[in-house]
């Protein structure tokens, strides 16, 4: 009986690696039927990164105000007031939560 299955055995591994392979190309986590979630992910990141980017932008601008060579008075006073809490008696003071 093993003898006649014996020619059979190669072509019968080589189907059995096709098809193993064909259902991962199809469902595995880089999938042709993951593609939909990895281009809503990629959107996210990308909409996250231009938002880091921004912040970034804007962090080292108030940086480039806080040097010695260019300091802003007003920045560098509202970084006072916020870090020690104190305000000017004149000051109206609204505290929000975050």
């Amino acid at each position: 009986m093993l003898d006649r299955i014996r020619p059979y055995l190669p072509t019968a591994a080589l189907a059995f690696l096709i098809v193993y392979f064909g259902f991962h190309a199809f469902t595995g986590d880089r999938g042709l039927l993951m593609s939909g979630q990895r281009d809503e992910a990629l959107a996210a990141k990308t909409a996250e990164l231009s938002r880091l980017h921004l912040e970034r932008l804007d962090l080292e601008t108030r940086a480039r105000l806080l040097r010695d060579n260019s300091l802003s008075a007003d920045l560098l006073e509202e970084r006072a007031r916020s870090l020690l809490g104190y305000s000017d008696p004149r000051d109206y003071v609204i505290r929000v939560q975050r």
